[in-house]
């Protein structure tokens, strides 16, 4: 018997990659092929990557011809409202839904699946009907009885030792609603620091919480008659994380899913799985064994589809005279409401000789945090930078000095450089508030940090027809930010060919493999997928198509310009794809550690003006200089870029959910109350791309756009004001309060 040749197992390595789950960086431990792939090669001999392409999915959006879950209608569609509870904590006596019933047009109505409600916007019920309006009247007429009991939206009251707790599982902290995260440092050692410290500043800095501001809100359509598969069309930032999640609703097998995500309308880190709106569309389409369309309202939208987590830290720090930091002793609050919250430990991106922290989630009756881009980095970062810039002003050292004196990674020192040449950093106010006039400018700086690295999710195929056109399949959505775009560009750029020669084919299940984008980790797991896909094509187009060029091997051949070229001879694309087989060639490309890195830096600087008569704020100009390796779009990086700072300038000056503390109600639940900045709001934007960065590989830098400028225009608005706000966001009475206080 012939024995059978058994192939050599391919050598593996271990690497730590990200993960990201509902939004919030995990680090893990794979194992990956070690043998070598692929290169992205030099950042600046590149023809399509590391260029501004725009976008090629922008005359479909700007069209309107770009489809979003919203827009999806099918026969016979019922259209599906959720009715919230009014009181911050109540349990439901009785239900009656039988007028609801009786209205013509209504198909059903469901209860929610709990019947203690923590907080005002939980989910009592749900109707489907055969208009949005009958639904909405379905609502109305349903009749519920609560046993209203007693709640705490403010982080102080719930943090009274009698409170009743908010949350069931609390730990044994003395304070009911106070959950211990963790504790690390020697306090006797920082304590002892602090005697020998020159400066010391104390201080409770304070975020509230922020929504995502999506303009499609949440939702899904649940395209289920009955039979043995589904179909759902989600706004999602996770097309995998869909299959599942409305099978276990359904009972169907997962594989009988599948997830449609074709344009989505914006999710920051808040749209992972089908969530509470899917699971209740998911039951309505069983039920009737239609399809369901449940898409939220905007004022749902504010008061149950999650936020940004508030902070509240209590910081004392210390330092020397010639800018060395000594110590910070820090207690951290995290405000998630009946969630876990999120915050970054301090010190954060510094390193002090000496730190104590002790972290703290801080139950309050309202809806759950979730992950928002860098979920509980802005509010560390805000704490952090608004400290070292006091103790910078109470030594009267240069805050640019005193942070390149504390940080020893030079990539902060050049980019810091480069950040005050581009702001003008010699005309900041050497005494804040010391310029003269009713209307004074001021500068301010801050800096801040990410991971962006990648994972081993992506599987991307990638097609060469026998009529010269090439396809990139993958499951992975693209959120707006520009994956369609880059994974035809890496292929087109394999092939020497121009992006309108390849086609991109997104956003269902049924394709390839991809990781939920979050954590900044699409652009570092999906490219070196797509690149290896590409570079295992080009071998396999190389070996049809030799015995055009006089049998020319694969590493002989070049593609460039729509030509292939070898041994002297040269013919177009299309001559050599006719010499494909009828199937043409297609590889599948897999994750590679090489093609991508992780850790990138960003210092960001913003000039304010502030009416010192009147409170008001004006923001003048803002910089923020990014890394990011290989950048493979330099204008969506650079709207990236751009997009961070208008957020954090959003949380710095006009953002956040005001509360009812009696009646335990979001008083500002829609556009019209809840303020973003727009377009006369707007300063110049310098967004600046370090190039100074030669790493040849790809890192996702979204996240870490947002971070650092938050501090920046807090720290700004002393230098003009002379007044330290450290509670966001800083309205114009925090700054007339202030001045009158001084």
């Amino acid at each position: 018997m012939q024995q059978q040749q058994q192939t050599a197992p391919k050598p593996k390595k271990k690497v730590k990659v990200t993960r990201v789950v509902n939004g919030i960086e995990q680090e893990v431990e794979i194992e990956v092929d070690a043998d070598s792939g692929p290169g992205w090669g030099p950042n600046d001999k590149h023809t399509l990557l590391n260029h501004s392409m725009t976008r090629v999915d922008g005359p479909l959006k700007a069209s309107g011809v770009a489809q979003y879950t919203y827009d999806v209608r099918l026969p016979n569609m019922l259209y599906a409202r959720i009715l919230r509870c009014p009181h911050a904590h109540a349990r439901v006596t009785s239900f009656d839904s039988s007028a609801a019933e009786k209205i013509p047009g209504v198909v059903a109505v469901i209860k929610g699946p709990l019947p203690e409600l923590r907080f005002a916007g939980a989910a009592v019920a749900a109707v489907a009907a055969k208009t949005p309006e009958i639904a909405g009247d379905a609502l109305r007429a349903i009749v519920v009885k609560y046993e209203v009991l007693p709640h705490a939206v403010d982080a102080k009251s719930a943090m009274a030792p009698n409170f009743p707790r908010i949350v069931p599982d609390a730990n044994g902290v003395p304070e009911q609603n106070l959950h211990e995260k963790q504790k690390r440092g020697d306090l006797p050692k920082v304590e002892a620091a602090f005697a020998t410290a020159d400066a010391i500043v104390e201080a409770d800095y304070i975020s509230l919480k922020v929504h995502h501001a999506c303009l499609e809100t949440h939702g899904i359509v649940v395209d289920y008659s009955g039979g043995d598969t589904a179909t759902i069309y989600a706004s999602t930032q996770g097309t995998f994380t869909i299959p599942g999640d409305a099978a276990a609703q359904l009972g169907l097998p997962e594989t009988s899913v599948t997830a449609i995500v074709q344009h989505m309308g914006g999710g920051f880190g808040s749209k992972f799985g089908i969530g509470t709106e899917g699971m209740l569309a998911c039951k309505l389409a069983k039920q009737t064994k239609t399809p369901v369309k449940l898409m939220l309202t905007r004022h749902d939208e504010f008061v149950m589809a999650g936020n940004r987590s508030g902070s509240w830290q209590k910081l004392k720090g210390a330092v020397k005279n010639d800018g060395t930091l000594l110590a910070l002793q820090a207690r951290q609050y995290r405000l998630g409401g009946i969630g876990q919250g999120s915050q970054a430990g301090q010190p954060y991106i510094y390193r002090f000789p000496e730190s104590f922290r002790e972290i703290y989630a801080l139950h309050t009756n309202e809806d759950s945090s979730i992950a928002m881009r860098a979920p509980g980095h802005p509010q560390a970062s805000f704490a952090m930078e608004s400290l070292i810039d006091e103790l910078a002003y109470k030594i009267k050292m240069d805050p640019v000095a005193l942070r390149k004196k504390n940080l020893v990674d030079p990539v902060y020192h050049r980019q810091l450089d480069r950040g005050a040449k581009a702001i003008g950093w010699e005309r900041r106010n050497p005494i804040a508030g010391g310029n003269p006039g009713p209307v004074k400018r001021g500068l301010g700086c801050a800096v801040g940090t990410w991971g962006g690295g990648g994972n081993d999710q992506c599987k991307v195929d990638v097609t060469i027809a026998r009529d010269g056109s090439v396809l990139v399949a993958v499951g992975t959505q693209d959120l707006g930010t520009g994956t369609r775009t880059f994974t035809r560009a890496i292929v087109a750029e394999e092939f020497g060919l121009q992006i309108t020669d390849v086609r991109e084919q997104i956003g269902s299940s049924k394709l390839g493999g991809a990781n939920s984008s979050g954590g900044s980790t699409t652009a570092a797991s999906l490219s070196p997928a797509v690149k290896d896909g590409a570079y295992k094509a080009r071998l396999a187009f190389s070996e049809k198509v030799g015995s055009l060029l006089d049998n020319a091997k694969p590493e002989e051949m070049t593609f460039r310009g729509g030509n292939v070229s070898a041994k002297g001879k040269t013919i177009t694309w299309k001559q050599a794809c006719n010499a494909l087989p009828s199937a043409g060639v297609t590889a599948r490309g897999v994750w590679r550690t090489e093609l991508q890195a992780t850790g990138i830096h960003g210092a960001a600087f913003a000039e304010v003006e502030v009416d010192v008569e009147t409170g008001q704020i004006k923001p003048i100009k803002m910089v923020h200089v990014q890394d990011g390796g290989l950048p493979l779009n330099r204008l969506t990086m650079e709207s990236q870029i751009n997009g961070g700072m208008i957020q954090s300038l959003g949380m710095a000056l006009w953002e956040g959910r005001v509360m009812d503390a009696q009646l335990g109600m979001q008083l500002n639940p829609g556009f019209g109350d809840y303020k973003l900045p727009g377009t006369l709001e707007m300063p110049e934007l310098v967004p600046i791309i370090d190039d100074d960065d030669k790493r040849e590989a790809v890192i996702g830098i979204a996240e870490g756009c947002i971070i650092p400028s938050l501090g920046a225009v807090v720290n700004a608005v002393f230098n003009a004001s002379g007044v330290r706000v450290r509670e966001l966001p800083i309205t114009p009475d925090k700054i007339l309060m202030g001045l009158m206080s001084d």
